[in-house]
């Protein structure tokens, strides 16, 4: 019982320390956060923006994933003669709110060669919007 009990404590204060959701009545616009965020995971996919230049806009999860996905860009980058950065161009962020406290988006990135979309799922957490999903598709 008395190890139940602890689990339970544990439980409980992980889920009081943990980021808490909040309405996004209190929040500011999201659209220039999302157009940020896609410029920065271009650049981080490019090999030529550091992932903890956005860490306090994303969730752990996505954090861990872009240093994963930097780590090789880097690599790739290094292996490469020329090492300029490639010219893109961000268009219009496109947002919608399935729920409140909820921001998803989309922004097209366009390159010489390539047109990509980055699509952005914010959440409102701790008072402010974080990314708790990122893809470039």
């Amino acid at each position: 019982m008395r190890a139940t009990r602890e689990r339970m404590t544990a439980v409980a204060a992980a889920e009081f320390f943990d980021f808490q959701p909040c309405s996004s009545l209190g929040l500011p616009d999201p659209a220039p956060l999302i157009e940020n965020l896609a410029t920065g995971v271009i650049e981080i996919l490019l090999g030529v923006r550091e992932v903890q230049q956005i860490a306090r806009w994303v969730t752990e999860p996505v954090y861990e994933l872009l240093l994963g996905r930097s780590l090789s860009a880097r690599r790739q980058r290094a292996l490469r003669p020329e090492r300029g950065v490639p010219g893109f161009a961000v268009g219009a962020v496109r947002t919608c709110h399935p729920a409140d406290g909820v921001v998803e988006g989309a922004v097209v990135v366009r390159s010489s060669g390539r047109t990509r979309a980055v699509a952005v799922r914010l959440e409102g957490l701790d008072g402010g919007w974080r990314a708790t999903a990122i893809r470039v598709l």
